[in-house]
């Protein structure tokens, strides 16, 4: 059974059309890409995965119940996402933003309790940001405010984790931490994950399935090396690129000619 689905979904901000006709099916447990050139819909995608957005026409499915039906909390207990950036005005503590992770779980009228703490804790210990729990989120870096956003996500326990560009302000370390976590909380705890990238290597590397957009359209999906041609990536991009084997993993290696 697929955990996320869409049925000829269209959607449109005022008159401009963003998604147009999308369908497709993720699986329990993939690793899906989605990419493409900006403005081809790809942030919007992910809104009306997360019921953010309610699409125009068409029909968007979360563990086979479509997405309009869920309340804010049920949903928010399924599916985590971790925007490219959030504003926050009050000076909340990094430790504060990653237990509003925890609010969907909590009963009404309930505070957290001891569960809860443990939850949070573990979140920023894998996310390597307990060090500045205690700092405020507004005095963070960019690379460590999107830390705690990842940990916030992780503190929701959901079993579909959206990511937006959620490796663009990370250092090469944290990246490297973050993506091996991702690897190991999709093999442990079976965590689908759906993430927007603008880097196709990091794609094709990290990735089971990609989506490839194009104005809204899909214009390819499938596994990386199906994907990841060098006339699919010049049709959509208008680039030339030199496609050949990752020596590492065997994946599909994307180089961009410049003349």
């Amino acid at each position: 059974m697929s955990v996320v689905s869409a049925e000829n979904i269209d959607f449109r901000y005022a008159r401009q059309p963003v998604i147009d006709g999308v369908s497709f099916s993720i699986e329990q447990a993939q690793r899906v890409a989605i990419i493409g050139p900006n403005g081809s819909g790809k942030t919007t995608l992910l809104k009306i995965i997360n019921g953010t957005l309610v699409p125009d026409a068409g029909r968007m499915f979360v563990a086979g119940r479509e997405t309009g039906l869920w309340k804010r909390r049920e949903i928010a207990r399924k599916v985590a996402i971790v925007p490219q950036e959030t504003d926050v005005t009050f000076p909340f503590y990094a430790e504060e933003i990653v237990m509003m992770g925890r609010f969907p779980h909590l009963k009404k009228y309930h505070f957290e309790d001891k569960n809860d703490y443990r939850i949070v804790h573990e979140a920023m210990e894998k996310t390597n940001t307990l060090a500045f729990a205690s700092r405020r989120f507004d005095e963070l870096s960019a690379g460590e405010r999107q830390r705690v956003l990842i940990a916030r996500a992780l503190a929701q326990e959901p079993e579909i984790l959206l990511l937006d560009e959620s490796t663009v302000f990370l250092d090469l370390k944290h990246q490297a931490q973050f993506l091996s976590l991702l690897r190991q909380l999709n093999l442990s705890q079976r965590l689908t994950v759906m993430f927007v990238t603008h880097d196709i290597n990091l794609a094709a590397q990290n990735a089971s399935k990609i989506i490839l957009l194009s104005s809204g359209k899909i214009y390819a999906i499938g596994e990386p090396a199906d994907v990841i041609t060098a006339a699919n990536i010049k049709e959509v991009y208008d680039v030339n690129i030199l496609v050949d084997r990752n020596p590492h993993d065997g994946s599909p290696r994307a180089t961009l000619l410049t003349s």
